[in-house]
């Protein structure tokens, strides 16, 4: 897709061009290009994040009033794709994409004013406590309670799937505060101090060999009344609002663009033995590269929305299908070129902090790690059958 920018517009790229050479340096790109999995490890990102905040560029979707920068949507999708082409790290999604979104429009005065500056500090790491044990995909089924006593409510249960519990401090989660005939009637949103006592994490390692989610446990937790966001109750408002921003309130055609370059440079190599000869190889990185083009027009016309101040509704699970499907694509065709070192596992992690020689050249490392941790793309956030439940339902009005 080709895009014409205005002069102030290039000036703009300009400007993040120069500060993205001078603050990313040659180790963090190195380290961002090995991490393998959704989320970039905290030695990883916080440096960015560092950088990014003393410029005032860490929320690029917020408004001025909580600390955004105020860019139009032209110059977010520049930001980004600059970002992804220089292989910056992803910053987490948790606080800035996620529950930032949620405070700003159902939080108080007292929430906004203590959370979201240390959101966009990165003094706060935020992780999401939404999925249980037999309440995934019917997520209004979840029976995780908490029961006020006072000005405090006690939260018993557990949550699954937690993407970086043991690296965060925070932690949004949906709990039962009633039981009502209408299921999502009685659910209400906590914000939860990870330090609390009675809060036990379990690590769960995922099929790459990584330790990126994992199962909290919650037995007689303390939460005060004043972490509640929203009315008692009436959490499942503010949970789904926050699950339009999860999936379709960020851009990933960028960084699935330089995804599918990196590919490409693979295929064009002789690690691959040349596979972009093959006419199937070719023809898989032709689609791909058709779909995400697709993506990009669709995610320019949702910022579009957002920079009007609306929040990006149903077509979000548009956003979270494709990308979640396009992402396996590109990975699963890396594998398919490597050949035979596609049976070499490495099971040390984190990848970018291995110092002796690796047993297969290192741009072949985190390939079917990479394609592994990936399956999970289409099932969190929301699986792909319910994106197109959502879909049938909300825009084409089947």
């Amino acid at each position: 897709m080709s895009l014409s920018f205005t002069p102030d517009e290039l000036r703009f790229r300009d400007e993040v061009r120069a500060f993205i050479a001078a603050r990313l340096s040659p180790e963090l790109r190195r380290a961002s290009s090995l991490n393998v999995s959704f989320f970039s490890y905290p030695d990883i990102v916080t440096p960015w994040q560092r950088a990014l905040h003393e410029r005032g560029w860490v929320a690029p979707g917020w408004p001025q009033e909580h600390g955004g920068p105020g860019w139009t949507a032209t110059q977010r999708w520049i930001f980004e794709s600059e970002c992804a082409a220089a292989g910056a790290p992803q910053l987490s999604p948790m606080g800035i994409k996620m529950v930032g979104p949620v405070l700003m429009r159902f939080g108080t005065s007292e929430q906004k004013k203590f959370y979201l500056p240390r959101i966009l500090s990165g003094e706060d790491r935020w992780c999401q406590g939404y999925s249980e044990p037999g309440s995934g995909s019917d997520l209004a089924s979840l029976k995780t309670r908490a029961v006020r006593h006072g000005d405090h409510y006690i939260v018993n249960g557990t949550k699954i799937w937690t993407t970086h519990a043991h690296f965060a401090n925070r932690m949004f989660a949906l709990v039962r505060t009633s039981d009502e005939p209408r299921q999502q009637d009685g659910i209400s949103f906590l914000l939860i101090d990870m330090a609390s006592p009675g809060i036990t994490i379990r690590p769960i390692t995922m099929i790459s060999g990584d330790h990126d989610v994992n199962q909290v446990f919650f037995d007689g937790v303390e939460v005060p009344v004043t972490n509640l966001v929203g009315e008692e109750g009436r959490g499942w408002t503010c949970g789904k609002y926050l699950l339009e921003f999860e999936r379709g309130g960020g851009i990933n055609s960028p960084k699935l663009r330089h995804a599918l370059e990196k590919v490409r440079e693979l295929a064009n190599s002789d690690l691959s033995c040349k596979a972009i000869s093959h006419p199937e190889i070719a023809t898989k990185l032709s689609d791909i590269e058709l779909d995400v083009q697709t993506l990009e027009f669709l995610e320019l016309r949702v910022l579009s929305a957002l920079q009007r101040g609306e929040n990006p509704g149903p077509v979000s699970s548009v956003l979270k299908l494709r990308a979640s499907e396009i992402h396996q694509a590109i990975s699963r065709v890396g594998v398919e070129m490597i050949g035979q070192n596609a049976l070499v596992e490495e099971r040390r992690r984190p990848l970018h902090a291995l110092n002796d020689e690796p047993i297969i050249p290192e741009e072949l490392l985190s390939v079917v790690a990479r394609h592994l941790n990936g399956r999970a793309n289409t099932i969190f956030g929301g699986s792909s059958e319910i994106q197109r439940d959502i879909i049938a339902k909300q825009v084409l009005g089947l």
